[in-house]
């Protein structure tokens, strides 16, 4: 998900007991569908029960709220996520990932697992275009070439099936 469209999700759009959140109005005005993984709906059912616990009357309908029961903002997300993973050490104060270089990180590793298990990649790709909420796979097919890792494996199968 894009840090805007877990910022504005409503409670309704968060359907914990099938594992399903649908973004609405999210980028270029579409909306879809993310299922979870097992674990992140567990996780998310906790936070909602802490939240819940916590903030019982909160001034908003969105799924993550603030300490004070109102809509989270994009800079403090941000500032939170940059005291955090410098406290951790995964970046100093002033250089390190933000919040928008987790969703373009997880696009590498899934290409990089298939690539390296020999996927068919092309046959995959618009799932997970959907799945980012890409426009159209030409949005995903740009993390092959921005990566020389993903390049290289590209380059390797291409060679291989050109020699059979």
């Amino acid at each position: 998900m894009r840090l805007g469209e877990a910022i504005t999700l409503e409670r309704a759009d968060a359907d914990l007991a099938d594992g399903m959140l649908t973004i609405r109005d999210g980028k270029f005005g579409r909306s879809r569908l993310v299922p979870l993984h097992q674990s992140v709906t567990s996780a998310l059912r906790d936070y909602a029960a802490c939240r819940d616990q916590l903030c019982p009357s909160p001034a908003t309908t969105r799924f993550f709220v603030s300490t004070a029961g109102t809509p989270l903002r994009t800079g403090g997300v941000d500032r939170t996520f940059i005291q955090l993973t410098t406290a951790l050490g995964l970046r100093t104060a002033d250089r390190g990932p933000r919040v928008h270089d987790l969703r373009h990180s997880f696009t590498v590793r899934q290409l990089l697992q298939w690539h390296r298990a020999g996927a068919d990649v092309h046959a995959r790709m618009p799932v997970l275009s959907a799945y980012l909420g890409h426009v159209s796979p030409a949005g995903t097919y740009w993390y092959l070439t921005a990566v020389p890792e993903l390049m290289e494996l590209a380059a390797a199968r291409l060679a291989q099936g050109t020699r059979r």
